[in-house]
């Protein structure tokens, strides 16, 4: 056989692989797992870390104060020093809509050690502990709930006896790079960590989806969460991982009944996105980062490319083998596309999707080395992501 052929047909391998050996990572099926009423409804605390969000507290901020919650819930919204009266808009909202109490704290810059959004959750954390909540719902100010979304998920963690239960909120998916670029990133996502490995009892896989945490505040205090991930630039996946080897049980899922309502509808909003945390996620290592780069070429670009070229060479090897990895390929992007009420005639364009995130990740790394490090709103993280203290 050629060249391309024995590429081809790696590929075709690797993607046989993923398809039956890497937790069925493609399929949509794990949402919240069988729950039931408690007897007796646990107080919990709702801390919002917010930055500049005066855009969305609008359409996200109502939802948590429309909480149809039995037991006691409060609100504590952490204004982490933001200059368009983020502050002054929710306790504004507060009053308007009723609902669930609100209290704004302001905590001034991070300090040393600390990256911004954990810096935020450790004030209110703090906070929500002097009022010892049995829960705390750490949930982003772009994030609109269901008004059943918070009993459904208290009762989830209970009737499963989970320390940490997470939903990966809906993004939005309305422009045309949302349509091709928002399903990808939460395919690949469950790729590097399938939700049934994390979800087995005693699994080594860790991941959360930090829009949308609900967390026992024992397992916290066990954990040293935040403190003990305050390096963080990932800090969902740092808080699942510091949670488990806590001796915590954890959960994640897609959501039902959580949105993000954050728009996305240019390319280089996407962009800065994934850039922004894509090198932190190969922990600034350059040999997986090479690594990474050859893996996406291998599995995704090779397929349409070694058809493409076995067509034109007459080599029947490739193209037969490069075909039917790129129909695999798209066969368990459809499952994703069908959970975001997207046209299945998008999942033949995951390898330009994925040559996307390549460049967005060699990016990443590029703006690591420029000394530029993870920069979000206006706060620059340079610093690699520690590993949380165990």
């Amino acid at each position: 056989m050629s060249a391309v052929a024995w590429i081809a047909v790696g590929s075709l391998v690797a993607w046989v692989w993923l398809l039956l050996g890497q937790g069925f990572f493609w399929r949509t099926d794990q949402r919240l797992p069988s729950r039931a009423a408690p007897a007796q409804w646990p107080s919990v605390a709702i801390v919002v870390p917010a930055r500049d969000e005066a855009d969305m507290l609008p359409v996200s901020l109502p939802s948590l104060l429309a909480q149809d919650y039995p037991g006691h819930a409060e609100i504590i919204l952490v204004d982490d020093c933001s200059k368009d009266g983020t502050g002054a808009l929710a306790r504004e909202l507060s009053v308007r809509c009723g609902g669930l109490p609100v209290t704004v704290v302001s905590p001034g810059e991070p300090g040393p050690g600390w990256t911004g959004k954990l810096w935020a959750l450790r004030h209110g954390i703090a906070l929500a502990r002097s009022r010892e909540p049995e829960y705390l719902l750490l949930t982003d100010a772009d994030i609109a709930h269901e008004p059943d979304s918070l009993r459904e998920l208290v009762a989830a963690a209970g009737s499963g006896g989970f320390d940490l239960v997470s939903q990966m909120a809906r993004l939005r998916v309305e422009s045309v790079w949302e349509r091709l670029v928002v399903p990808a990133f939460v395919y690949f996502f469950s790729q590097l960590y399938p939700f049934r490995w994390v979800n087995r009892a005693g699994a080594r896989t860790a991941a959360a989806a930090g829009g949308c945490v609900l967390l026992r505040t024992e397992a916290a205090v066990r954990a040293r969460v935040p403190e003990s991930i305050r390096q963080a630039v990932i800090d969902d996946v740092s808080l699942a991982r510091a949670v488990q080897g806590s001796g915590g049980r954890i959960w994640l899922g897609l959501a039902e009944r959580v949105d993000s309502v954050r728009p996305y509808p240019r390319l280089g909003d996407l962009w800065r996105m994934v850039s922004r945390s894509a090198y932190a996620q190969l922990r600034h290592n350059p040999l997986v980062l090479l690594g990474t780069v050859l893996g996406l070429a291998v599995i995704y670009l090779a397929p349409p490319v070694t058809l493409v070229a076995g067509l034109l060479a007459g080599d029947p090897p490739a193209a037969w083998a490069g075909g039917v990895a790129w129909a695999v390929m798209a066969g368990t992007y459809m499952p994703v596309l069908g959970y975001y009420r997207q046209s299945l005639w998008l999942a033949p364009l995951l390898p330009f999707t994925a040559l996307l995130y390549l460049l967005m990740t060699v990016d990443s790394a590029v703006q690591h080395y420029r000394g530029r490090g993870a920069a979000w709103k206006g706060r620059t993280y340079a610093r690699p992501e520690a590993a949380p203290d165990q």
